[in-house]
């Protein structure tokens, strides 16, 4: 991982279960004498979320919807990370604003730039239950509420327009988009998840995630596309317009739109463990 990561090290299972006790119901011994818990048991994963938020980055309390994606801390800190390192380096910290695309109901982006960083924050989302969700989850903390502001994206052509306002400016975006191209695609990912996980498959919805989490049509190409499209119109107020890039062989397509639109970009390639991943930065010439 990024070297300012605090996750780089395994996790300390008794410290994150004295910040938030309910994890310690979940935690065992496996063969190898290890304390871990079973990340198959969503319920399992949530307190440990909860845990890591509370221990490391000093939230009060964070929840989502039944059903929703829960997302992996670590990795979700490592994009931050990067994101402070592609940064004009005559940019100071109390002053960076940066725009998260597709919130989520967990609010993960904007709490962890929060609050490793001290940036303000905006997030945006189409699903009105997912900004009541986030905007709960920024409530819950009152450092955050000076710090982030969530809003919701009314109409689905579009990604910038109707989030960023007149005079605005953020230094950075930041999205993690539906990379499935369809349902069908998106259940078939879940199924092999689970398989993966040996999980029961009536445990299904517990790690599917919303339709607008997983999938759109034409699948994270074309919405990439689309954001490097509509972000012409916003050059001179954002620095760094970025996202994740789940399929590598999505890069070359993506190379090309920005090419053709005379963009400056460049891909940092990141690891978590096994995990390899990499999001795509761009902007434009003032």
């Amino acid at each position: 991982m990024h070297p300012n990561n605090i996750h780089n090290s395994s996790y300390d299972f008794e410290a994150l279960s004295t910040a938030h006790p309910a994890l310690l119901s979940y935690v065992f011994v496996n063969t190898y004498g290890i304390k871990t818990i079973d990340f198959a048991n969503h319920i399992a994963v949530l307190e440990l979320n909860n845990a890591i938020l509370k221990h490391h980055y000093q939230i009060t309390s964070w929840s989502i919807p039944e059903h929703y994606l829960c997302p992996p801390i670590p990795g979700r800190a490592d994009y931050i990370h990067h994101i402070a390192d592609i940064l004009d380096k005559d940019t100071t910290p109390k002053n960076i604003r940066g725009l998260d695309i597709g919130v989520g109901a967990n609010c993960i982006y904007p709490i962890l730039g929060a609050q490793i960083y001290g940036w303000n924050m905006v997030g945006a989302d189409i699903h009105p239950m997912a900004v009541a969700s986030a905007q709960e989850n920024v409530k819950a903390t009152s450092a955050l509420t000076n710090k982030i502001e969530i809003r919701h994206q009314k109409d689905n052509a579009h990604i910038f327009e109707g989030i960023i306002l007149d005079k605005e400016y953020y230094h950075f975006t930041i999205c993690n988009p539906p990379f499935h191209a369809s349902k069908e695609i998106a259940a078939k990912g879940t199924l092999q998840k689970l398989k993966n996980l040996q999980v029961s498959k009536s445990l299904e919805l517990n790690f599917g995630g919303q339709a607008n989490e997983l999938w759109c049509n034409g699948g994270e190409a074309l919405f990439i596309k689309r954001m490097i499209k509509q972000s012409v119109a916003f050059k001179t107020q954002v620095g760094w317009f970025t996202s994740l890039v789940s399929k590598k062989e999505n890069l070359s397509k993506l190379y090309k739109q920005l090419d053709k639109l005379k963009a400056i970009h460049k891909t940092i390639d990141m690891n978590q463990g096994n995990k390899q991943s990499r999001f795509i930065a761009w902007k434009f010439e003032s």
